[in-house]
């Protein structure tokens, strides 16, 4: 069985993928640190996949700094209304998780149509929304999401002369 590789990986690309697979790797090594002690993980793990986007594929539209950043900027809101419903909305004890769920549910759908309308789209942002709903959080955890993601992106700008889209 042989094993079925990107034709351009094959090439003399060898160097430019791990260049820039290393290079995503370590912007979210940066951002873990940095962000890790002030936050949770969990919420923040969102930034893995837009990392993967901005290094794999960094000329695609969810690529753009208003995709990256916007997107963001919509899931943190859609995500944080949401959870915020859901933390004031006072049923039994039997139904705070149905509640929950449903709150989730309806941040995903907000985040997404807002990201759509405003043509911001990063999917990765969708679960930061859900994130935010099913987790505690603050405004600095808010915070701290959001450098991220804008230091992350402009180091994709800054290096962008030099990647290729890997897919």
């Amino acid at each position: 069985m042989e094993l079925d590789l990107d034709r351009h990986f094959r090439r003399d690309n060898i160097k430019r993928y791990i260049m820039q697979c290393g290079l995503a790797g370590a912007v979210v090594l940066v951002l873990l640190f940095v962000l890790d002690a002030v936050t949770q993980t969990v919420l923040i793990a969102a930034l893995g996949a837009s990392a993967f986007i901005a290094f794999a594929v960094p000329r695609s539209l969810h690529s753009a700094p208003r995709n990256l950043i916007g997107g963001y900027v919509v899931g943190i809101l859609a995500g944080s209304l949401m959870g915020t419903l859901n933390a004031i909305i006072d049923v039994s004890p039997a139904l705070d998780h149905a509640v929950m769920v449903i709150c989730g549910a309806i941040a995903i759908s907000l985040a997404m149509f807002t990201m759509v309308v405003t043509r911001t789209e990063h999917p990765p942002a969708a679960a930061l929304a859900i994130g935010l709903v099913l987790n505690e959080w603050s405004l600095l955890t808010l915070l701290v999401v959001l450098l991220g993601v804008i230091g992350l992106s402009i180091i994709k700008q800054l290096v962008l002369p030099a990647l290729l889209d890997l897919i």
